[in-house]
C-alpha cells in the first residue's frame, strides 16, 4: 500500500538526511513517480537476452565454485562457497575489473554490518555506511563513464543505453543502482546459501529428497530455504496518513517496521512453520517482499543462483556437518560471518 506507507523517508531503523536516500539507496528509497521512472529505466536493461547470458554464466561458475569448496572437505563455508558466487555474479554483470572486486565486496560488507565490531572502521556507523556507499557509487559512475565511450556486452552497458520516453540514467543514478545491487545482490544470496546448508545439515532427510530428484525438488527446496533463512529481516515504512493495521491506530509520520521473520513463521499462513519442509506447498514466503512496486527486482536472479549452487552440491555431496554459525550483528540482514562445514562426498 504505497499510498499509505512511503519509502522515501527511509527504510532503516535510523533516520538519515533525506538528500542521501536516492544517491545511496537508488529506487529502494524513493516513491512514485520518481520510483516508477527509475525502476522502469533499470528494468529496461534486464532484457531476456541479458538475463539469459547472466543465467548461463551463473550455472557455469557455480559448477567451478562448488567443486573447489567440496574438494577441501572441511572449510569455512562462507569464504569457500557462499560469498563467492554472488559477488562474482555482480562483478560479471557490471564488468567490474578483477582488481576492483575486493573493493566492491568490502564496501558492501561495511554497509550492512556497520554495527558489527569486526566490520567497524573506526568511524561512527553512519559515517561508515556513507563512505562505503560513496565507494560503490563512485565505482559505478566511473564504469558508466567508460561504457559510454567503450560499450561492452554487459549489464552496465545496457543500463547506460536504457531509454524510456527519451530519458536515460545519468552516471549518478547508475552509481546509486550499483550501491543497491552491491548490497542486495551480495549479502542476501550469500547468507541464504549458508543458512540453507545449515538447514540441510540439521535435516538430512530433506537433503536426501533433493538428491533423489534434483530437477523436481529444487524449486520447492529453494522456496523453503528462502522462507527458513529470511535473509532480509526488516524494512521500515513511514505512514503518510492516519490509518490502522489490525487493531493498531497508526498516525501520519509514524514509523512502521516489517519483520520478515515473523511473516515467514506465521502459523496463520504456514502449517507447522518451525518445520523445514522442502515439499511445503503453497509456500508464499516474503523473502523478496510482499508484492507491490518495491518487490525485489533481482528475485529470479537470486533463485537461479540458489538452484545452481544446491543443484551442483546435490551431484556429489551426500550430506553436511556444520558447526555453530558465527552471526553478523545487525537488524537488517540475517548475516553469517563464518560457518565451519564438512562435506560428506558421495563415493559414487
Amino acid at each position: 500500500h504505497p499510498e499509505l506507507f512511503c519509502s522515501g523517508q527511509g527504510v532503516g531503523f535510523s533516520d538519515i538526511p533525506a538528500e542521501y536516500n536516492e544517491p545511496f539507496g537508488s529506487f529502494l528509497m524513493t516513491d512514485a513517480p520518481r520510483h516508477t521512472q527509475l525502476r522502469r529505466l533499470v528494468s529496461r536493461a534486464f532484457t531476456p537476452r541479458q538475463v539469459g547470458i547472466i543465467e548461463a554464466q551463473i550455472a557455469a561458475q557455480a559448477r567451478t565454485i562448488v567443486a573447489d569448496a567440496v574438494a577441501l572437505g572441511d572449510c569455512d563455508l562462507v569464504s569457500a562457497l557462499s560469498m563467492r558466487l554472488p559477488i562474482w555474479t555482480i562483478s560479471e554483470m557490471l564488468g567490474v575489473p578483477e582488481d576492483r572486486r575486493v573493493e566492491l565486496r568490502e564496501a558492501a560488507n561495511r554497509m550492512v554490518a556497520a554495527s558489527d565490531p569486526r566490520f567497524m572502521t573506526g568511524e561512527d556507523s553512519f559515517t561508515q555506511v556513507m563512505n562505503a556507499a560513496i565507494t560503490m557509487s563512485m565505482l559505478g559512475s566511473e564504469l558508466a563513464t567508460e561504457r559510454r565511450t567503450a560499450p561492452r556486452d554487459d549489464l552496465l552497458t545496457a543500463l547506460v543505453q536504457a531509454e524510456v520516453d527519451g530519458e536515460y540514467l545519468n552516471d549518478q543514478e547508475i552509481g546509486s543502482f550499483v550501491v543497491l545491487l552491491g548490497v542486495a545482490g551480495n549479502d542476501t544470496t550469500r547468507n541464504t546459501i549458508s543458512h540453507g546448508v545449515a538447514a540441510f545439515a540439521a535435516h538430512p532427510d530433506q537433503w536426501a529428497l533433493v538428491r533423489r530428484d534434483p530437477e523436481q525438488m529444487l524449486p520447492g527446496a529453494v522456496e523453503e530455504i528462502l522462507r527458513w533463512a529470511t535473509p532480509v529481516m526488516t524494512f521500515r515504512r513511514t505512514a503518510t496518513e492516519d490509518t490502522r493495521i489490525g487493531e493498531q491506530e497508526i498516525r501520519r509520520g509514524d514509523h512502521i517496521v516489517m519483520f520478515y521473520g515473523s511473516a515467514n513463521s506465521d502459523d496463520a499462513v504456514f502449517d507447522d512453520p518451525w518445520k523445514f519442509d522442502i515439499t511445503r506447498s503453497p509456500n508464499e514466503n516474503v523473502a523478496f517482499g510482499g508484492g507491490g512496486p518495491h518487490f525485489c527486482l533481482g528475485a529470479n536472479l537470486a533463485r537461479t543462483q540458489l538452484r545452481s549452487v544446491f543443484g551442483e552440491l546435490a551431484r556429489t555431496v551426500a550430506g553436511f556437518e556444520v558447526g555453530e554459525p558465527d552471526r553478523v550483528a545487525g537488524a537488517f540482514v540475517n548475516g553469517v560471518h563464518s560457518l565451519e562445514c564438512h562435506f560428506e562426498v558421495d563415493p559414487s
